[in-house]
């Protein structure tokens, strides 16, 4: 037998070098995709932070503005302002058991009706109308509500109405009914509940109409 005959008939073997080079551009190849990865989430997180930091720093804007529009009021101690919610006492809104404005609760929410307008002029929000009681039942003889729910559905309707009568325009400001479900402290004795019967102003952004987003 000849010896090319014999070589004929054997395969050549790979080179080290090629298997691996081979090697090597597979993990190269796999290393890159995970750097790729790594920098694609640090980009995410950082966005996103970015995107809180702006929220929050237009958060601060926000309550900046609306106590600079509301310092009169807020000097004389007829509204609080907590976490961007203006606060009335609901006794000074209206009598137990009552939906109709008292005299001086009127006079309130006549002073908030400029600087709120103003405000509103500027951003584009709408004001939320929410009111609230505590955790006593209705009383029997009063039955022009059924339940606290009602009754604080209509005190918020009523300020929400002398809102727009103050100046304040009806598409800019709705109203809200929470009843007795969220009270700022407890029940338990009368000074606690006079804090819980309140109605609260909020600014919240506005709506587009059809899709259920906010603006922006």
């Amino acid at each position: 037998m000849r010896d090319d005959d014999i070589d004929a008939g054997v395969e050549p073997s790979v080179p080290t070098w090629a298997v691996f080079g081979d090697l090597m551009s597979v993990v190269l190849g796999a290393f890159v995709l995970i750097l790729l990865g790594v920098i694609g989430a640090q980009m995410e997180l950082t966005s996103r932070l970015e995107k809180e930091a702006r929220q929050r720093q237009e958060e601060m804007q926000r309550r900046e503005s609306l106590e600079k529009a509301l310092a009169a009021p807020l000097a004389a101690g007829r509204v609080t302002l907590v976490n961007g919610r203006i606060g009335i006492n609901g006794n000074v809104l209206f009598a137990l058991n009552s939906d109709q404005l008292q005299p001086q609760g009127r006079d309130v929410l006549k002073s908030l009706a400029g600087p709120l307008s103003a405000y509103l002029r500027s951003r584009d929000e709408i004001l939320m109308v929410s009111g609230f009681t505590d955790d006593q039942q209705v009383r029997e003889r009063n039955r022009r509500f059924a339940d606290n729910w009602e009754l604080s559905a209509q005190r918020a309707l009523t300020v929400t109405r002398a809102l727009i009568d103050a100046g304040i325009p009806a598409a800019s400001v709705f109203s809200a009914a929470f009843g007795a479900e969220q009270p700022v402290t407890s029940n338990a004795d009368e000074a606690g509940r006079a804090r819980n019967r309140r109605v609260e102003i909020a600014p919240v952004p506005r709506v587009s109409m059809g899709t259920g987003k906010p603006h922006g």
